[in-house]
């Protein structure tokens, strides 16, 4: 899963021991070598459908890291497009990788340092460095930034099956997660088996957006013919 020049076993312990904050600021040089990247594919499905749904204006990618996102942004987006995140490392990374024509900004997702700014917000596999209580006040944040109409998109996988590898290996790191919270301080948040489609859409509803959903076929389908991912796309009321 680790590209041979990726962190090692060693570096990844000292990361999980950390903050979050500062376990991304240690993992950022080598970050785009994990397999916490967000893949090309599911990028390049995101950007199909909102291909179809724009052209925007603004946009911003919300926890950029590296900036994987905002390849997607500046294929919709006809002007200026930002990626905010709270770690200076992954922005470091990101800002020596990337071109000039991007923001990139220091700030943490539960308090913005914009208003009616973005036309489109994107995220990628932020949500679980969120307690489900955080997501709230989240979506509100991201609903402040967005102009009248714009948009906040993401994509959800599919749960994994009871009684699979991949539920298994959810439930596994989860379990691991929640003892090394209980052991050890400061606490590094990552809980992806919170992340449930049904309580993403109340919450953002609650927070005043419209929630559509778009299979994202790229990306295939499950035994039952149920897409393995789908695009949320959630419009600012």
């Amino acid at each position: 899963m680790f590209a041979p020049q990726g962190p090692t076993v060693r570096e990844l312990a000292v990361q999980a021991l950390s903050s979050v904050e500062h376990g991304y600021d240690l993992l950022a040089p080598k970050f785009d070598l994990t397999p916490y990247r967000t893949p090309d594919a599911v990028l390049h499905a995101v950007a199909g459908v909102l291909t179809a749904l724009g052209p925007f204006g603004r946009g911003l990618d919300l926890c950029c890291g590296t900036g994987a996102g905002l390849d997607v942004l500046r294929a919709v987006c006809r002007e200026r497009v930002a990626g905010v995140d709270f770690s200076a490392g992954m922005l470091a990374v990101g800002r020596a990788r990337g071109a000039g024509d991007a923001d990139w900004i220091r700030a943490d997702a539960r308090a913005l340092p914009f208003r009616d700014a973005f036309d489109l917000v994107v995220s990628f596999g932020a949500f679980g460095h969120f307690l489900p209580a955080e997501r709230p006040g989240l979506f509100a944040q991201v609903r402040s930034v967005l102009a009248p109409g714009g948009r906040f998109a993401f994509p959800v996988a599919a749960p994994a099956r009871p009684g699979t590898a991949g539920y298994w290996a959810l439930l596994g790191f989860d379990g691991a997660m929640r003892l090394r919270n209980a052991l050890w301080r400061p606490p590094f948040v990552m809980y992806y088996r919170d992340l449930r489609l049904a309580d993403l859409r109340a919450e953002l509803a609650g927070a005043g957006f419209h929630v559509d959903l778009y299979a994202l076929d790229e990306l295939g389908r499950r035994p039952d013919g149920s897409p393995r991912c789908r695009l949320v796309v959630a419009t600012a009321r």
